[in-house]
């Protein structure tokens, strides 16, 4: 028995919640060509308004992901692990699940819109999980600019699409040779893709299926 097996009916419910919004959540960008759509996902001035406009779904990651992401932090032996992008907290749930089987650590993660942040902290204490989590109410450009662990083994992406280059950035130095790097619809952004796939980037990436970029922070 692990934690994520204990979370199993919650995360049954929320994954089930995010599927039964996945026609809302399209009908609200249907007014946008596929065009538009993808340059407000890379615009790095109209990301708050773009994405305020979502608010209200959960923009979740898949179950795949989601387990792939216990399993990378279980693996690694993750104790600080910083994410980009809590949304209501579904990947948050599977990273701090995997804290908890590694002995305990810590999360900090980042969600700008205020509604999102009280319904993951709503999910994490039904979890049993808050004690575990810090999550920064703001725009991460400025919420992960001070007081991140001095080595953090685990990185994960999946915030506003444009800004990845700039949270890998202010998350860079403390990274630990090994520590990992997930970034999920990493597709929207080439400039971080050829960021962590050039030689001298100092880091090993793979693409792990689309969108998903799994990149190994070299010594």
């Amino acid at each position: 028995m692990n934690t994520l097996t204990n979370l199993a009916p919650l995360l049954d419910r929320l994954f089930s919640e995010a599927a039964a919004a996945e026609p809302a959540t399209r009908a609200a960008v249907a007014h946008l060509s596929a065009s538009e759509v993808e340059r407000l996902m890379r615009s790095r001035t109209e990301y708050l308004d773009f994405y305020g406009s979502l608010k209200d779904f959960p923009l979740a990651v898949s179950r795949e992901t989601g387990r792939l992401l216990y399993m990378l932090a279980r693996s690694c032996g993750a104790r600080a692990i910083v994410e980009f992008g809590t949304s209501f907290g579904l990947s948050t749930l599977h990273l701090a699940a995997a804290l908890r089987d590694n002995g305990g650590g810590i999360l900090i993660t980042g969600e700008f819109e205020a509604s999102k942040a009280a319904r993951a902290r709503q999910n994490l204490a039904e979890g049993g999980l808050t004690d575990l989590v810090e999550l920064r109410e703001g725009d991460a450009l400025q919420t992960f600019r001070a007081d991140l662990p001095e080595n953090i083994d685990m990185l994960l992406l999946d915030g506003a699409k444009a800004l990845y280059p700039e949270i890998l950035s202010l998350t860079e130095s403390r990274l630990r040779p090994g520590a990992l790097v997930l970034a999920d619809d990493a597709d929207h952004n080439p400039e971080y893709l050829a960021r962590v796939r050039s030689p001298a980037g100092g880091y090993l990436s793979a693409r792990l299926s689309e969108g998903v970029e799994l990149s190994l922070r070299l010594g």
